[in-house]
């Protein structure tokens, strides 16, 4: 695990880091994929702390989109968009626990094109949506057939290949009553977008029910700051992941930490309250686990924080807010 036996994972967790058992969730055991986290559904999956875990994930329409000349609008079901594997069920993960989740490997799958990108009528950052109500016309639909491999990435056209660069889109933990829209971030994780929740990083979730219930899904292939119109290059994928749970460390807000930095996540609109969700969970971190006064950590994210933006289209957005591990010292 290169750095991550030095991380808070295998310092904290009850596996201490060490890879439990193996774990697979195919499309068949998965059987009907969950459009909503909540705690009323029965686990796919128990595992202990440490556990492998390799899902097979969906694209975010399920593969309902399968050519170019597909009429999105005709074709998908709102809201049942980003289909969720799981949820798993994790043994000693009590509320007020964090679950920590490593994420191995995330390996495309299926037949090419693979992946996927559209324009959706009212969707996007750059177009009048239900919230934002404007009399323009809709923009024309558009879909994007494309072709993805682990070592060469996406072929965008004949002089543009993007490298690949996945994540999760969609991961996090159910909440204690609610049940809420796999396309909603908020304080168990969600549809966040975040492209740091990528291949070698751990992030931090929230345990807000007895045996966390873990869901994830929606992987991308590349995606830029902001998901601008609303659809990243989405592909079904081989998803692998190690779980562990770390007794009474209250968290409210997902992070993630890398070899280089840690990160608070906030969702919120408007944007500049995500923001302020993901500083101020960062300035209380530092102060609780690093030493810092909590006015100092203010000051020194003013000349050394660095925010990401995940997604500027979801019901809320998603910002990281973080900080050179560096500087931590």
């Amino acid at each position: 695990m290169a750095w991550q036996t030095d991380s808070i994972m295998a310092r904290k967790g009850v596996a201490k880091g060490v890879r439990g058992a193996a774990h697979s969730i195919t499309e068949a055991t998965q059987g009907k994929y969950h459009y909503v986290y909540g705690p009323y559904v029965e686990p796919v999956l128990t595992v202990d702390p440490g556990a492998v875990i390799s899902a097979e994930t969906h694209d975010a329409f399920e593969g309902a989109i399968k050519k170019e000349t597909d009429v999105p609008s005709k074709i998908l079901n709102f809201p049942f968009l980003n289909p969720q594997n799981g949820p798993v069920y994790v043994n000693g993960a009590e509320k007020g626990d964090t679950l920590a989740v490593y994420i191995e490997s995330i390996v495309p799958r299926g037949p090419q094109p693979r992946g996927t990108t559209v324009v959706m009528p009212e969707f996007g950052g750059l177009v009048g949506t239900g919230n934002t109500a404007l009399l323009n016309p809709p923009l024309p639909e558009v879909v994007k057939k494309l072709d993805i491999t682990l070592e060469h990435g996406t072929k965008w056209n004949d002089k543009i290949t993007l490298p690949y660069e996945p994540f999760i889109g969609t991961i996090g933990t159910s909440p204690e009553i609610e049940a809420i829209s796999s396309l909603v971030p908020d304080y168990y994780g969600g549809n966040m977008d975040l492209p740091d929740v990528g291949v070698g990083a751990v992030i931090y979730l929230p345990v807000n029910t007895k045996g966390a219930l873990l869901y994830l899904g929606d992987c991308h292939a590349a995606q830029g700051d902001g998901e601008l119109c609303g659809v990243a290059i989405e592909h079904p994928t081989v998803t692998t992941v190690q779980v562990d749970v770390i007794k009474n460390w209250t968290i409210h807000w997902p992070r993630l930490e890398t070899k280089d930095f840690i990160m608070t996540i906030g969702s919120a609109r408007p944007m500049e309250d995500a923001a302020r969700i993901a500083y101020r969970e960062l300035c209380r971190w530092m102060a609780a686990d690093y030493g810092f006064d909590e006015i100092d950590a203010y000051m020194l994210l003013t000349q050394a924080g660095r925010v990401r933006l995940g997604n500027m289209v979801d019901p809320k957005y998603t910002l990281g807010a973080s900080i050179k591990k560096s500087f931590l010292v």
